[in-house]
């Protein structure tokens, strides 16, 4: 599922070029690039749920200061190493915190035992595009995922 968001990303999301306006069409063309129609499936699902997740404003906002607590559900989803990814985008200014609820909401969705540190890179990235105001943390996100940067805290 996560190889049709990438997909979708590179083909449609940057800007370059147009979706098809008919789901029908989009789901034709996924399905010649070779992506099953459970993938297609979910996919599109994802983005849809990941559209109205970030039209809707959370009732409590989170504090900027605040410590993430993982539910054992997560930390069984989430390893340390995405977990600690997702605490250094958040301490480098990449992922504010109603940005990373989102993103753990969405990559809880992911219909994957484990989530790999790339997926997380590609969620981020996707999430961001979809959240107004973190433009700066987006094109952050974006040099991360293609130029395979490290992340280096300031």
């Amino acid at each position: 599922m996560v190889d049709v968001l990438i997909y979708l990303y590179e083909n449609y999301m940057d800007g370059e070029r147009t979706a098809p306006t008919d789901q029908g069409a989009l789901e034709e063309e996924l399905s010649e690039a070779g992506f099953s129609n459970g993938e297609i499936g979910k996919a599109l699902r994802w983005l849809d749920e990941l559209a109205a997740g970030s039209s809707t404003s959370p009732h409590h906002p989170c504090p900027q200061r605040s410590m993430r607590i993982y539910s054992p559900s997560e930390t069984a989803k989430l390893d340390l190493e995405a977990r600690g990814l997702l605490l250094s985008l958040e301490q480098g200014a990449i992922l504010d915190p109603e940005s990373r609820e989102l993103v753990i909401d969405r990559l809880l969705a992911i219909d994957h035992a484990h989530v790999s540190s790339e997926e997380i890179k590609w969620v981020v990235l996707l999430v961001l595009m979809n959240r107004p105001g973190r433009e700066d943390a987006f094109s952050q996100m974006e040099d991360l995922v293609y130029n395979a940067e490290p992340l280096l805290l300031h």
